[in-house]
């Protein structure tokens, strides 16, 4: 036979016992249920107790991971600062979740060189069931670790100070600004370091005297003018003059000879002679023919004191510079600074003629107007890529620009990469004074934030917009390959090195209006770039503003560069939003604010993305 209804298993067994006690009518059952209900209610019971534990843990995990997080962000460094501040934000968090009553936590700094915030805290649950012999409460306790920081962080804040951020417009990017640099740059900087570097631009990006040269190349050098004269020997006195053709003077012993050049200043009557410079004819020892004069219609000679002759050194009685080695070549522009005495040839690009090794004649000059030579001065070169450019204008005209300490934009294949400049320097500039170089100064990487905020506080608007040199600059300032312009403290480290992340935060109000030709701001720049009569005969070399700032985004972010870009009020501005929202690294990494609390807000979104923490365990 086989088996069915007969079966002993454990759960049968349960199952007639229960059929059993259903149908049982007699006392005993009253017996019997209370066996088997106390286990039950004391099951049922104690899984209350367990499931408001396992919440109150959970709470507990999550209070003590958010207060690591807070003392983590902080900027304090004891153990003590720590604890006090971690247990007062626990206190707040546990008191808003109503679970469990706080009984102990500690908040230490541990790990690598202390950068790691450690915390445990216990809190007591009431129990239901397990009081009956526990006695007292149930205790649960939750463990946080926090890395201070999981990266090196190397961030560069490019900031628009053209004139258009003038009144409160700058005063609130002051205060973001300075509001971004606290929240990225850490007090400590060990094991891992927070550095920003600021970039303010306007008509271009000041690198700095000091830097000049190595960012675009060397300027040649002044040569010396040791001299400048236009005459030989002393004047000689005039004592008559001939009404005839051609005229007749009488300068006993002059000493001049047929062909040389004089000059004749001071003759009273015959006045038509002076300031006028002549070739000599005829000579004898007292007298000499002036070459194709004819005085018949002058008026008449009268003799006086101050009647004089004097031999010029060259015709036209032009002003002979001397200056040893000086290297001009004939029909080279000379542009002349820092002459005493003969001041007037000072601040002017002339002509050069007449060239010997250590001379050169001013063409155009008038010698004997002007002052005599005392000392000093220094001739330049007026080529492109001198201290001193002479071009044509847009108009037509003639217009010599100084070499500033600003510059534009890389010309060349290298113009959208951060090769070193030594292997291509970036673009000259030459600035008018009506939209001169910016005062503001490129800041490299630092840690220290009294000294950036002091450099954000000094902050000076004025110019136009040339966003795409200050784009640049940006990323410059973190790039490995431009150490001979950040070397030291503010020399970036190498791209892919670990836990490293590369920030460039740019920040426009307006249009990118300003573009560069030969190192002046080009003919095609739109409107607000300056004054016409600044701007070079030539279009951009690289084109508008947008197009180059469009291909140093894409640039950069292959080069895995974080960027964010923050348009101020560009809500009228179709062009400048396609750019900054192209150039940023996703949608999230736009801002565009629309006023000054905005401004704040969104800067501060920034510092904390780019120093987020994150819970290590």
């Amino acid at each position: 036979m086989i088996a069915t209804a007969q079966s002993t298993t454990p759960s049968h067994g349960w199952l007639r016992f229960l059929r059993g006690f259903l149908r049982r009518r007699d006392g005993a059952v009253a017996v019997q249920f209370a066996i088997i209900a106390l286990p039950l209610a004391i099951l049922s019971l104690g899984l209350i107790d367990v499931n408001r534990a396992s919440m109150s843990k959970r709470t507990l995990q999550d209070a003590l991971d958010a207060a690591s997080l807070l003392v983590a962000r902080s900027t304090v460094t004891t153990d003590a600062a720590a604890n006090t501040l971690g247990n007062t934000a626990l206190k707040a968090q546990l008191a808003a979740s109503g679970q469990g009553s706080l009984v102990s936590a500690t908040f230490k700094f541990g790990g690598a060189s202390g950068s790691t915030v450690i915390a445990d805290a216990q809190v007591s649950v009431d129990p239901v069931v397990a009081n009956l012999w526990l006695q007292g409460s149930m205790k649960v306790g939750a463990h946080s670790e926090v890395v201070r920081s999981s990266a090196n962080l190397e961030v560069s804040l490019v900031l628009d100070v053209t004139g258009s951020m003038g009144g409160t417009r700058i005063t609130d990017l002051k205060a973001a600004a300075g509001d971004l640099v606290d929240l990225v740059v850490q007090d400590v900087q060990t094991p891992y370091y927070s550095k920003v570097a600021i970039v303010p631009y306007s008509m271009g990006v000041n690198v700095g005297s000091a830097n000049a040269a190595a960012a675009r190349g060397a300027i040649p050098a002044g040569k010396t003018i040791s001299g400048a004269s236009w005459a030989v020997g002393s004047a000689k006195g005039i004592s008559g003059a001939t009404k005839a053709y051609p005229t007749t003077i009488t300068a006993n012993g002059h000493g001049f000879n047929n062909g040389d050049y004089v000059w004749i200043d001071g003759v009273k009557g015959m006045t038509q002679l002076n300031g006028k410079s002549y070739i000599v004819t005829n000579k004898t020892t007292n007298t000499f023919q002036l070459t194709g004069v004819d005085s018949r219609y002058y008026g008449s000679y009268q003799s006086g004191s101050n009647d004089t002759v004097t031999k010029c050194q060259v015709k036209d009685c032009e002003v002979v510079v001397t200056s040893s080695g000086h290297g001009f070549k004939t029909n080279d522009y000379v542009y002349i600074t820092g002459v005493g005495g003969m001041t007037q040839i000072n601040s002017a690009a002339w002509k050069v003629t007449s060239v010997s090794t250590n001379t050169y004649q001013l063409d155009g000059s008038v010698g004997p107007d002007y002052g005599t030579y005392s000392s000093g001065g220094k001739g330049y070169c007026t080529d492109n890529g001198c201290e001193y450019y002479r071009f044509t204008n847009m108009y037509g005209s003639t217009v010599v620009q100084q070499i500033s300490s600003c510059v534009s934009e890389r010309q060349g294949s290298d113009a959208y990469t951060d090769v070193a400049p030594s292997t291509s320097p970036v673009g000259l500039n030459y600035a008018n004074s009506g939209n001169p170089c910016i005062g503001s100064q490129v800041v490299g990487l630092s840690s220290n934030k009294t000294s950036l905020k002091t450099t954000i506080t000094n902050l000076a608007v004025g110019g136009s917009t040339a966003g795409q040199i200050g784009l640049a600059w940006g990323w410059y300032s973190v790039s490995p390959n431009f150490s001979s312009i950040f070397g030291g403290t503010s020399q970036p480290a190498a791209y892919g090195t670990k836990d490293l992340i590369k920030v460039v935060i740019l920040m426009t109000d307006g249009e990118f209006n300003t573009a560069y030709c030969n190192g002046v701001i080009a003919q095609d720049s739109g409107s607000g770039s300056g004054s016409n009569s600044a701007k070079v005969n030539c279009n951009a070399s690289k084109g508008d503003g947008y197009t180059q700032a469009a291909a140093l985004c894409s640039a950069m972010k292959a080069k895995k560069v974080v960027v964010y870009t923050v348009g101020f009020d560009i809500s009228d501005s179709t062009e400048v939003t396609n750019l900054l929202s192209g150039c940023a690294t996703s949608p999230r990494h736009f801002y565009q604010p629309s006023n000054g609390t905005a401004l704040k807000d969104a800067f501060k979104a920034i510092g904390k993305d780019i120093s987020n923490l994150r819970i290590s365990k």
